[in-house]
């Protein structure tokens, strides 16, 4: 079987300025002074990991990410953290962590009901999980990448591409989930609207996260074909403002869970 294709870093930060945005709202409702140790799980190429370094300077700060693209743009960036090659979803603790900080991963992997719990257990007394997940599965951007998938050729190819991303948990799943864990639970979420350049900047945006299972599974050819098809499924719904821009409407929703006891 062939490998699993990598992240890519270059893509991802093409939006570096909007993607950075919800991990700075999560970080300024993290309650803690001077934590000691920091994680930042599924790190990326580091943008997320400089916030918290930055806010809590004499912490031992650390990233991990599965992606060696990523790692290699994070410690370019940050040379003086630490930074791990690791996967998420097996990752734990017994030592325990002040702080989690998970931006724009945990959607990425299955059974919320045991990964919360899971991560909680990784903190001290007093520690905090912070978490950021895209909430979009039902939006347009979104519904269109499996109705394409759906209708196209490509079909067969893309029967389970949807499957990677996990379907997000309602506001009292994530709340009794950590409360059972013994957590004092905050969640909210926010609906960010970003003023892209075009249509085809929406495609663009998400090469690097949504459309990637499905772009991963197509030969170069088809790939043309299922974002173009994309496209025209999308136009209907992200009409052209005056100045030219369309706009992203990206809901995301945050939890920030303090371990108590």
């Amino acid at each position: 079987m062939n490998a699993k294709p990598d992240w890519d870093a270059a893509q991802y930060l093409r939006f570096e300025d909007e993607r950075t945005r919800p991990p700075a709202d999560l970080l300024a409702r993290v309650p803690l002074s001077e934590p000691r140790r920091c994680i930042d799980l599924g790190c990326g190429p580091g943008n997320s990991t400089e916030l918290v370094a930055a806010r809590f300077p004499r912490a031992i700060n650390e990233g991990l990410d599965s992606s060696p693209d990523m790692l290699e743009k994070a410690r370019k960036r940050l040379p003086n953290l630490s930074f791990v090659l690791g996967d998420v979803n097996s990752w734990s603790n017994a030592a325990g962590y002040d702080l989690i900080f998970a931006n724009a991963v945990l959607q990425w992997l299955p059974d919320h009901a045991a990964l919360f719990p899971r991560l909680a257990r990784s903190l001290t007394s007093g520690g905090c999980l912070a978490v950021q997940m895209p909430n979009n599965l039902n939006e347009p951007s979104h519904v269109a990448m499996r109705e394409v998938a759906a209708d196209g050729p490509w079909a067969e190819k893309l029967a389970n591409a949807k499957a990677e991303r996990a379907t997000i948990g309602s506001f009292g799943d994530y709340r009794r989930w950590l409360g059972q864990a013994g957590c004092r639970v905050d969640i909210w979420q926010t609906t960010y609207v970003h003023a892209l350049a075009n249509l085809e900047a929406i495609a663009e945006w998400f090469k690097s996260t949504g459309l990637k299972p499905y772009l991963d599974r197509l030969s170069a050819e088809e790939q043309q074909g299922f974002i173009a098809r994309y496209l025209e499924r999308i136009a209907p719904h992200y009409p052209v403002e005056s100045d030219g821009k369309v706009l992203l409407r990206f809901p995301r929703l945050f939890v920030v869970a303090v371990r108590e006891g």
